[in-house]
């Protein structure tokens, strides 16, 4: 049951990062007229690989420097928002380019319904097995 858990939390981990880079993506093109407004976006796989190892979603530690510093942790890490490189310079500032973000946003959406369709197929094949063994 536990390599069921661990392909089920791997997806389900995928599913919230794609989620989490829709949103960024929205954002930009959302703030595609916004003056000096700069693209983000997230390194998927390295964000994927830094959940799966169990650094993201996990408090960072706050560092003390005296003695009567109060320990705790501080925000919850979440992906790694980076800034899009620009490729066509805009007089206002704005780094967003549309086809770009278009572009990001079908393949994020393609890899997201992967990812549902993989869980689905999953619990059905889970289901038939159940139901045979009972019939």
């Amino acid at each position: 049951m536990s390599r069921l858990d661990d392909l089920m939390g791997f997806h389900k981990t995928a599913i919230d990062l794609r989620s989490q880079r829709q949103s960024v993506l929205a954002s930009n093109i959302a703030n595609a007229d916004t003056p000096n407004y700069k693209a983000r976006d997230m390194n998927f796989g390295e964000a994927l690989r830094g959940a799966v190892q169990g650094r993201a979603g996990q408090p960072l530690a706050l560092a003390t420097s005296a003695p009567r510093h109060i320990a705790m942790s501080g925000m919850v890490t979440s992906a790694n928002l980076q800034y899009r490189p620009e490729m066509q310079s805009s007089v206002d500032g704005n780094t967003v380019d549309m086809d770009t973000e278009r572009a990001a946003m079908a393949e994020n959406s393609l890899q997201y319904e992967a990812s549902l369709s993989f869980i689905n197929g999953l619990l059905k094949s889970m289901q038939t097995a159940v139901s045979g063994q009972n019939g």
